[in-house]
């Protein structure tokens, strides 16, 4: 689980915008881009080629 001192410090990388914890909580999702930063063993994979974009 990531802290939320850890979360208020992640930015997108992308656009550099806030991301937020997503409702499954395994990932971080930026709303600007649009896209969804997969968590996986408590590290955030902050990588864009790596992230997933929303559905909708």
């Amino acid at each position: 689980m990531i802290s939320k001192e850890l979360l208020d410090i992640l930015a997108c990388p992308k656009c550099k915008g806030p991301v937020k914890l997503t409702s499954d909580q395994n990932g971080l999702a930026c709303e600007t881009c649009r896209l969804i930063y997969e968590i996986r063993d408590d590290i955030p994979i902050m990588l864009i080629d790596e992230a997933k974009k929303m559905q909708g």
